[in-house]
C-alpha cells in the first residue's frame, strides 16, 4: 500500500494510541529508533521509517508555534483494498482528484486530527 515518503514527525501526547492508529490504519509498525533522550516511536513502512512520533507532555498545537503538522502525504498503490479497509474501519475520509494530475487523494485524519492524504495514480480510481 504505503510507497514512499521520507518521514514526518509528528509530537503528540497519545503515543500508545497514535501507534496503533498508524498500525490498523496504514499497515506501519514500530521498528528501530536511535536512543533519544525523549520517549517516542518511528514507525515503518516496508524498511523506512516514515512516521517519527516524539510523545510531549501537553497536547500541542494551541499555539501556532507549537504545530502537530499541518500534512503529511504518502504515496500508496491499492486504493480498492483502502477504500474498502477505511470502510470496515469506520474510519471518516474525502476522496479528491488533483486538477491536471493523474491523482487520486484519500484524505483521512489521525487521532490528534492531523490531516494525511494517501495518494494513488487515477488509474486505480477511475470513478473518482
Amino acid at each position: 500500500m504505503i510507497e514512499d515518503l521520507d518521514h514526518i514527525n509528528i509530537r503528540t501526547s497519545r503515543l500508545a494510541e497514535m501507534i496503533d492508529w498508524y498500525d490498523k490504519v496504514l499497515g506501519m509498525k514500530p521498528g528501530p529508533r536511535p536512543d533519544f533522550s525523549f520517549p517516542g516511536a518511528w514507525l515503518y513502512a516496508k524498511d523506512q521509517a516514515m512516521v517519527h512520533v516524539v510523545e510531549v507532555k501537553a497536547e500541542p498545537g494551541s499555539d501556532p508555534d507549537d504545530l502537530k503538522l499541518e500534512h503529511g502525504a504518502f504515496r500508496a498503490t491499492g486504493f480498492d483494498e483502502f477504500i474498502a479497509k477505511l470502510d470496515r474501519m469506520g474510519e471518516k475520509y474525502e476522496l479528491t482528484r488533483v486538477p491536471t494530475f493523474p491523482i487520486v487523494q484519500v484524505n483521512i485524519w489521525d487521532p490528534d486530527g492531523n490531516h494525511l492524504h494517501i495518494d494513488f495514480h487515477a488509474d486505480e480510481a477511475p470513478a473518482v
